[in-house]
């Protein structure tokens, strides 16, 4: 595979591992150790707290459909349709990385969508 050297390459890197099984070692190689993460339900101030989270529970059953994405030197933002079975919305992640890891991730979807 060919070195990940943008934010975009990252945050499409990060999208494939998560909703391709979400193999943590892989996922984890794309983090610093210090990933700040914040969406409508979690906050998580380090990769390790995330990826526990992700043991915990596992995200499955899901699909992506991207619907714009945009990057400059340090960021990526990727807008896409997530779903689920049963469930299907827009959502939004913006992406922040430092020496080719990802050290910031913002999820943005509307939770009431879950109730």
């Amino acid at each position: 595979m060919p070195a990940i050297t943008t934010p975009l390459q990252l945050a499409l890197r990060y999208m494939e591992i998560f909703y391709g099984g979400c193999d943590l070692e892989k996922l984890a190689k794309l983090f610093s150790d210090n990933l700040q993460f914040e969406g409508p339900l979690y906050r998580f101030h380090s990769a390790a707290e995330y990826l526990q989270s992700l043991q915990r529970d596992p995200p499955s059953e899901m699909q992506y459909e991207i619907m714009q994405q945009f990057s400059n030197d340090t960021q990526a933002c990727l807008i896409y349709r997530f779903h689920k079975p049963g469930f299907s919305t827009l959502m939004a992640q913006a992406f922040e990385s430092k020496h080719n890891k990802l050290c910031k991730i913002y999820l943005i979807f509307d939770s009431k969508a879950l109730t």
